[in-house]
């Protein structure tokens, strides 16, 4: 007699009968969840990462593939940087967390590297939190790379693998970034920092689950004086220097994007709730025909605005979309915010003419005082010319 299914095992084979019964599941990193909770109004987004969804081969079966994401030369160039930074045993890694976010400490002459190497990542999540528990305990400085974390987001678990995470000798933890991104007399683009603050911001928080998942152990409690281990609001981001390829590094103070991101994630709609929405035998399979993709995506309600262009793969598929319903939110969300219940071109063009629309809505009147200083100024011209 076949087990019952459990909630968790139920919502799976639900998330994979979405995603195609041989299309394997994408894993959802700390750039995605990112850039999620920088737009958590979008459920389509949500829906689709939380079944691991790849949406750029969906974007270009669509017919509007999005030349979002890394090159192959930046792949490279970056993979190439990393290996140099954390040479010998992460020495000069180690040397830099220790010159700008730790000088009191002991020199990091000699280092733990523990071996990560785990089945599947529940394995490697696991072998990453029994690492930091003997960092921890051992005391010293300790070197993660590539660790593995686990955190819950809407409903489902999202595994996201930092560059490195370092232990300090008094047991706390600090995120390490490396970007190719250079770094210029001791700045770098502040695009590209702001959006390696916000990864950072994702692994702090998934560090934060670790922490408190061990500050229920006595061990640990007992070597940190009672207290479970601190994730510091400070990562350090590596960047080559100038136009080098030596390594410099930056402190950076993420807890504002973290608490905007914690908030950010915990008013995701969980996933279920989406996909119990949708109607029965959707399937977001690439190998599908073209028009019954687009049903399926335009079943999931989405939320666009311009930044997408730069977080998504299926942004160029829902603003074409947005423009042909004449959604306001394709002009950008300071627009959408100012407009209020005006959804539309449409709406808004009609409260302008005074043909629609409350005249007490306060965006209402501002249209139409516009239209009319508008119409002035219009008139005045035509009077200038035809003198």
């Amino acid at each position: 007699m076949p087990l019952p299914r459990t909630r968790g095992t139920a919502l799976r084979q639900r998330l994979a009968d979405l995603r195609g019964p041989s299309v394997p599941p994408k894993p959802l990193d700390a750039r995605a969840l990112a850039a999620l909770a920088a737009n958590p109004g979008c459920r389509r987004r949500a829906l689709l990462d939380g079944a691991g969804v790849d949406k750029a081969a969906l974007a270009g079966a669509l017919g509007a593939p999005s030349a979002f994401g890394q090159s192959q030369f930046a792949f490279v160039r970056g993979n190439a940087f990393e290996a140099r930074v954390k040479a010998d045993g992460g020495a000069e890694l180690l040397r830099l967390v220790h010159e700008k976010l730790d000088p009191a400490a002991d020199a990091p002459e000699e280092a733990r590297v523990p071996d990560l190497t785990a089945a599947g990542p529940e394995g490697r999540t696991a072998r990453t939190a029994l690492a930091l528990r003997e960092a921890v305990q051992e005391g010293g400085w300790t070197l993660l790379d590539h660790p593995m974390l686990a955190l819950p987001v809407a409903g489902s678990v999202a595994f996201l693998e930092p560059d490195a995470v370092v232990v300090h000798p008094d047991g706390s933890w600090t995120v390490v970034e490396i970007k190719s991104f250079p770094m210029l007399d001791g700045s770098a683009d502040p695009a590209k920092v702001g959006a390696a603050a916000r990864q950072s911001a994702v692994y702090v928080l998934a560090l934060e689950e670790v922490a408190a998942r061990l500050g229920a152990e006595p061990e640990v409690c007992d070597a940190e004086g009672g207290a479970p281990p601190v994730v510091r609001q400070r990562v350090l981001l590596v960047c080559p220097k100038d136009f080098s390829n030596l390594p410099t590094a930056s402190a950076l103070d993420v807890r504002k994007q973290r608490a905007v991101t914690r908030r950010q994630l915990t008013r995701l709609v969980r996933v279920e709730e989406i996909a119990d929405a949708l109607p029965q035998g959707t399937c977001f399979a690439p190998d599908l025909p073209r028009q019954e993709l687009t049903t399926a995506v335009e079943s999931v309600p989405a939320t666009y605005a311009p930044e997408c262009l730069a977080a998504c793969e299926l942004a160029f598929h829902c603003r074409d979309h947005a423009r042909a319903e004449g959604a306001v939110t394709s002009f950008g969300r300071s627009l959408r915010a100012e407009l209020g219940g005006l959804t539309t071109v449409d709406e808004v063009l009609a409260a302008a003419h005074g043909t629609a629309g409350d005249p007490d809505d306060p965006a209402v009147a501002a249209l139409r005082r516009a239209a009319e200083l508008r119409a002035e100024a219009v008139a005045g011209r035509e009077d200038a010319v035809c003198r």
